[in-house]
């Protein structure tokens, strides 16, 4: 499935798993709260091919054994070992008309599997859930092979008979995947390190346009989402790929590049305080006093002093 942002049909919405499974003829599942669809083993059935749905549970695909491009809707995925994509509930997506979409494992979960588990509370730590379609995790061969055997240890236990430790073992099994996946997204953001510092570039060229100019004084300070937008990556790529390379996040490179601009402003102008946090688009100057203070350890008034 793809996201959309939207269609022109109401779109299917699907609560739980089995419902999902059976309109979309597809064997019913053998938990309710989990389903792995192994797409080498099932024949696609495109009758809702186009159709927006909403799915109020977490899918994790897999793409295995496949080089080249899958399309979804106006991007795609260049997958060349296989790569792995993360849907969150209440996600809008569509159905691929494209066959070659359907390929390699599909893993749905719902929300109540894992509710009185660790992983029910962390599970919101695990970023790459809120991703963008264009942010897929690309996968080395060595990586790919640990991944496979994940999807089938899942695949092993569901078709066990269900017992008192069924739910044990699954859990246990996802959180490991994304144990791992969490380890194969820092290896991406060090491995295409030079792509990455171009955007980092990108967005410093960004800012130093924001803070040009009397831009700040109209539209204010520029937000995690405004700079994310920008890049044409999600906010929360942009944020774990900033502090895997940089150790900060957006919001703390915004400020940084904050401070060093009114930094500029306070030691080659006489804009007084006030009007140097006007410039900088803060809406009150004692907002801005209390972050240049924490961010340097002086005051602007210091600061400024320090230069006569």
């Amino acid at each position: 499935m793809i996201r959309m942002k939207d269609n022109a049909q109401q779109p299917l919405q699907f609560k739980n798993i089995s419902e999902m499974m059976r309109v979309m003829n597809m064997t019913k599942p053998l938990h309710p709260l989990i389903a792995l669809v192994d797409y080498d083993k099932i024949k696609v059935n495109l009758d809702l091919a186009g159709r927006a749905v909403l799915i109020d549970f977490y899918k994790i695909s897999f793409k295995k054994d496949f080089r080249g491009q899958v399309k979804y809707g106006q991007g795609h995925y260049d997958f060349e070992e296989g790569g792995l994509a993360y849907l969150a509930p209440n996600q809008l997506v569509t159905v691929p008309a494209d066959e070659s979409s359907y390929q390699g494992y599909a893993l749905y979960f719902h929300a109540d599997l894992i509710r009185n588990y660790p992983l029910g509370r962390n599970i919101k730590d695990y970023g790459f859930f809120s991703y963008g379609i264009n942010e897929a995790l690309f996968l080395s061969e060595k990586e790919r092979i640990v991944v496979q055997r994940l999807f089938e240890s899942i695949e092993l236990e569901l078709n066990n008979n269900i017992d008192s430790f069924s739910q044990d073992v699954l859990v246990s099994q996802i959180e490991l995947l994304l144990n791992h996946s969490n380890r194969f997204y820092n290896r991406q953001f060090i491995t295409r390190k030079s792509v990455h510092n171009d955007l980092i570039s990108k967005m410093d060229q960004y800012l130093a346009q924001r803070f040009a100019n009397g831009q700040p004084i109209i539209s204010g300070l520029p937000s995690v989402q405004a700079v994310a937008d920008h890049l044409r990556v999600s906010p929360r790529y942009l944020t774990d790929m900033l502090k895997s390379l940089t150790g900060q996040g957006t919001q703390q490179h915004i400020h940084h590049q904050l401070i060093e601009k009114a930094k500029e402003i306070l030691g080659t102008s006489q804009a007084s305080i006030a009007e140097t946090a006007y410039q900088l688009g803060f809406e009150h100057p004692q907002s801005f006093n209390k972050l240049f203070k924490k961010l340097t350890q002086v005051s602007p008034g210091e600061f400024r002093q320090s230069f006569q």
